[in-house]
């Protein structure tokens, strides 16, 4: 059953209201991961976002050809994950392995379009929602990249 409190909780349901998330509530799956499960795989073919409910989930990239991974990014409950390939419709950019049993509810290419069909205006919040994580995340990548080393060559 998805509860509508976590799933408002989340950054992509900014100016949605319950009313409106009630009524899209059916396009979502609740999925448990165990502790160490790989929930995707860099280079697999990802088609849904995922919205941590309960757990943490760490985002692992290959850093060298022999597959060694490094840990860039570390969720939990309220964050979300899994947007790239909704969004563009690539391979998995990196990995995503639940540290801790993780309780997520996910959305996939499928149902995220179908919601565009049943409510245009919640889609259109969703899209632009999403464009804002996207930014922030953007923005926090630079200001990483700012400050290694090995990128500034001026």
């Amino acid at each position: 059953m998805v509860d509508l409190k976590s799933l408002h909780s989340h950054s992509l349901f900014g100016g949605i209201t319950e009313d409106q998330i009630s009524r899209i509530k059916d396009f979502f799956i609740e999925e448990n991961f165990s502790e160490n499960e790989f929930i995707e795989r860099e280079g697999d073919i990802g088609d849904r976002i995922y919205f941590i409910i309960e757990g943490q989930v760490e985002i692992l990239k290959k850093i060298t050809e022999s597959g060694n991974l490094s840990r860039i990014f570390l969720f939990s409950e309220g964050d979300v994950f899994g947007e790239m390939e909704l969004i563009d419709v690539q391979p998995c950019a990196a990995s995503v392995r639940a540290i801790t049993p993780t309780k997520a509810l996910t959305l996939s290419n499928k149902g995220f379009y179908q919601i565009r069909k049943y409510d245009l205006k919640v889609f259109s919040l969703m899209i632009m929602n999403l464009a804002r994580d996207i930014s922030r995340r953007l923005r926090k990548a630079d200001e990483i990249i700012a400050h290694c080393p090995e990128f500034n060559i001026l």
